[in-house]
């Protein structure tokens, strides 16, 4: 007993940066218990909460000697106290919310507020992730102070953006949401000349409550669908833009190379997203099923990108580095990529 009290005193730096990580694995994992089908899907779906967590660990490790500097102050000072009930709340409100009638008081009050079914039914989720990024960040604040947030600030904003996506998606339906429906036209000439480059016949059908429909065939068979903002690329600009931003911010890169890596990066996002409502067409029109591929896989195509472009960046400056060491015969030094100290 003596011995694992010694560990935990050796390791409590790192115990304690690791505390709020814990405090939502906890949540998620009692959400996965009640709804482990939402964690299939990438769409009004929970699958964005694994990658919270894959951004919040690749930002600790990029930050972490940052943080380990950090210290929570004495056991029984008031910012500790309020950072231990902090930790809490994220399953405190998880429990509310599915199990003491806090979703059903949101849902009702989405119906009160004449929002249609389904996008009622997906309020509580919208609610959760604009929580969750609240609460976050008041964790962040006070494990880490003012400098914690500005660390770990990409987890705390993709959280929020996908629940303002969300949110608004809800309160607009069909893609009536105007300042992100304009986009829609080119996203969607991109993808009927995709089409008919790659042998299908495609025909537009005017508008759906705004939303503009594709027919598109071959000797297979036929599929029709209405085009909106989700599908057309905004969702993915917002997250990949703000993403790349904050991380690009707390890099040393040269301002234009930054300029450089954030339109390579929105250029790849918008055509994958191009390939995203190419593909919905291919499978409709070969199985008529595109529920699975347009809830989960889709929007998959579009995170990954995301998620591994700073990784990209990071490794491609490391190699080009070594390349440049080994033209000019210099040795090694390792500062092509690093955080912007304080």
């Amino acid at each position: 007993m003596l011995d694992i009290v010694q560990t935990i005193k050796r390791n409590a730096n790192t115990l304690t940066k690791l505390l709020p990580l814990l405090s939502f694995i906890i949540p998620f994992l009692v959400l996965y218990s009640l709804y482990s089908d939402s964690f299939e899907m990438t769409w009004k779906g929970r699958t964005y909460h694994l990658f919270f967590l894959w951004l919040f660990l690749l930002e600790m490790i990029l930050d972490w000697e940052k943080l380990q500097a950090r210290k929570i102050s004495k056991v029984k000072s008031a910012r500790t106290i309020a950072f231990i009930i902090t930790l809490l709340i994220p399953t405190v409100y998880v429990i509310v919310a599915n199990f003491l009638g806090l979703n059903s008081a949101i849902l009702n009050l989405a119906r009160q507020n004449n929002i249609q079914s389904p996008w009622a039914e997906y309020m509580p989720l919208s609610t959760e992730y604009l929580v969750f990024a609240v609460l976050f960040a008041l964790i962040i604040r006070l494990a880490y102070g003012i400098d914690g947030l500005t660390d770990l600030s990409i987890s705390v904003f993709f959280l929020g953006i996908i629940g303002v996506i969300y949110t608004i998606d809800n309160l607009y339906p069909y893609g009536s949401f105007t300042p992100f429906q304009i986009f829609v036209p080119t996203t969607a000439m991109f993808s009927e000349r995709v089409l008919n480059l790659i042998g299908y016949q495609t025909e537009w059908l005017g508008e759906r409550q705004g939303t503009p429909v594709l027919k598109a065939w071959n000797s297979k068979g036929v599929a029709k669908f209405g085009i909106a903002w989700p599908c057309s690329g905004i969702e993915s600009l917002l997250i990949y833009s703000v993403t790349i931003l904050l991380f690009l911010k707390k890099t040393a890169i040269p301002w234009k190379q930054r300029i450089i890596y954030f339109t390579i990066g929105a250029i790849v996002t918008y055509f994958i997203n191009v390939l995203r409502i190419v593909t919905i067409f291919i499978i409709g029109i070969d199985s008529g099923d595109i529920g699975v591929f347009h809830n989960y896989y889709g929007p998959l195509y579009s995170i990954t990108w995301i998620m591994s472009y700073p990784l990209i960046i990071i490794g491609s400056r490391a190699l080009w580095r070594k390349i440049r060491n080994w033209k000019t015969g210099t040795k090694d030094v390792s500062e092509s990529f690093k955080i912007i100290p304080k």
